[in-house]
């Protein structure tokens, strides 16, 4: 708001109020028949009217634009006198309207600034010690003023009165010009960050604000100008949050954006959004000139690829565990013939009574690792030749819940929390077995992971048709959080691979598992590390 305006806006204040006290004056000249109270209402009265004039005079005056300092200046000094010469003919210390000096100095302040407040809270207490103490001593008794009224206060409360006064006076004029400079240095930041909305509004409505990609311009320094609604969703933030910022402080990977030389550039890089997920974005950045052929800024294109790049390391994992998966289950099928064959001889010959008590322990050895071999071979064809499943709307709640209640007993899980926070109304389609075999797995890894107990947190939901770009129905998201040591990233890249553990005692065949259980229903499952510590398996299922 401008000096005119506000000094506008406050002579229109001033009009209303003063012809309000008109009125109002008027009104209580004909109920109150006060001998003392009638001396005084005529020149109440012609103030009054006095004020009213001089505020209408002063808003016609406003037109003559070079005299707007003078006019402000004229208001603060006709305020002033206005109150002094109120407070003489309304009984002087008696008079209710010393707290219109405050009002004097708030407009002060607001009008011109701290130091005139200040100096008109100094006038003020001028104004009213020197017509408290005239009366006092019986100078203004000539306009009606008794001095007995000011010696029946008393002189040390008088001066008390003279003092808060003052004080009160000078706090007003210490903040109201504390305030007004801050107002003034907040307008004053605004129009210098102000944007030409209408100008972005119109480029957004033809090409920028129906782009299915992010698109942001900046200057040849690097400071972000054009800022589309897809970054923004992106982002999370707005335009005009970061109008005039560094790009390095949106995407901190393009800091040296401005310092490429010539042409174009076509990279990507690892982002994290403000809820901290991560994402991998792809972008293309162009130099541009302007009308004169200088250079004007750059233009970067970017979008989210993060689904198509896990979607090309799933079909090289897929092509790779497919191949190991044939060659391997064939492998197998052979092996287990003559395993069964040896296995039954082993036993034909412990079933007979004249061998030694040593050799029938190597037997049982023998047949206990036959067993465990057969075993194996069994999880790995299951692996490499896994069951169609049988797809049925399943409620996904009661599911967890069941297998967390058939866990319960087993002594892996004594100190160890599941937390299951999946809604009770989500619904998905799948073969309920599998997929209970699918979560036993991702609770006895975590279990694994987390020796000295812990806490698994199960949670869920639900993903919409073309939530992530790629997306053609909605889904179901599922994640297994667990707040172990975590996964190295070395360890990430070989999880679902056969045969590939850490554990001493583990086939590496559990996750491999899942993972063709999972991909059978037409579904994804990945690993992360969450920031917070631990390891988080999210799986992606069609939703009922």
């Amino acid at each position: 708001m401008g000096a005119e305006r506000r000094l506008r806006l406050f002579i229109n204040a001033r009009i209303v109020v003063s012809f309000l006290f008109l009125v109002s004056t008027l009104l209580l000249k004909y109920q109150n028949s006060s001998v003392e109270y009638e001396r005084f209402q005529p020149e109440v009265v012609r103030l009054m009217a006095t004020s009213f004039l001089f505020s209408i005079c002063s808003l016609l005056s406003l037109r003559l634009r070079k005299y707007t300092l003078f006019l402000t200046y004229l208001q603060i000094i006709w305020d002033l006198s206005f109150v002094t010469v109120l407070i003489l003919f309304t009984g002087g210390i008696q008079s209710p309207y010393s707290f219109l000096y405050l009002v004097s100095i708030l407009v002060a302040g607001v009008l011109l600034g701290r130091r005139e407040a200040m100096y008109t809270a100094s006038l003020c207490g001028i104004l009213y010690g020197a017509l408290l103490d005239f009366q006092y001593f019986g100078y203004l008794a000539f306009i009606g003023l008794s001095q007995y009224d000011a010696q029946l206060v008393g002189a040390s409360q008088l001066f008390y009165n003279i003092f808060f006064n003052l004080v009160g006076f000078g706090l007003t004029a210490f903040f109201t010009g504390l305030l007004s400079e801050r107002a003034r240095r907040s307008e004053e930041a605004l129009q210098q960050t102000s944007i030409d909305y209408d100008e972005l509004a119109q480029l957004n409505s033809t090409i920028v604000a129906h782009s299915q990609t992010g698109l942001l311009t900046t200057t040849v320094t690097g400071k972000i100008r054009v800022f589309n609604p897809y970054a923004e969703e992106l982002v999370g933030v707005s335009q005009s949050d970061v109008y005039g910022r560094n790009i390095e402080s949106v995407f901190p990977q393009l800091g040296g954006l401005w310092q490429m030389e010539t042409g174009s550039i076509s990279r990507e890089f690892e982002y994290q959004a403000s809820d901290g997920m991560r994402m991998i974005l792809g972008y293309r950045a162009a130099s541009f000139n302007d009308s004169k052929g200088e250079p004007a800024g750059y233009i970067v294109n970017f979008r989210d690829i993060t689904a198509i790049r896990h979607m090309e390391l799933a079909l090289k994992r897929a092509d790779r565990l497919a191949a190991v998966g044939e060659l391997s289950a064939r492998m197998a099928h052979e092996i287990r013939n003559p395993l069964a064959a040896m296995c039954g001889s082993v036993q034909l010959l412990a079933a007979h009574g004249n061998i030694d008590e040593s050799d029938q322990r190597l037997l049982a050895i023998v047949t206990r690792e036959a067993d465990r071999l057969n075993t194996l071979i069994s999880d790995f064809l299951e692996y490499a030749r896994p069951n169609q499943p049988h797809p049925e709307k399943i409620a996904l709640h009661g599911l967890i819940e069941d297998t967390c209640v058939f866990l319960a007993g087993d002594s892996c899980f004594e100190s160890i929390e599941i937390t299951n926070l999946v809604p009770a109304h989500t619904e998905i389609v799948g073969d309920a077995n599998q997929l209970r075999q699918v979560i036993i797995n991702l609770l006895y890894n975590a279990a694994d992971a987390m020796s000295d107990g812990g806490c698994i947190k199960i949670e869920s939901r639900l993903l919409l048709r073309g939530a992530n770009g790629f997306q053609k129905a909605p889904a179901v998201q599922i994640s297994v959080t667990d707040n172990g040591s975590g996964i190295p990233e070395d360890t990430a890249r070989h999880l679902f691979e056969p045969f590939w553990t850490t554990k001493s005692n583990g086939t590496g065949l559990g996750l491999a598992i899942s993972y063709r259980i999972i991909e059978g229903h037409g579904g994804t499952i990945t690993a992360e590390s969450p920031e917070e510590g631990g390891c988080r398996f999210v799986i992606t299922l069609p939703a009922a």
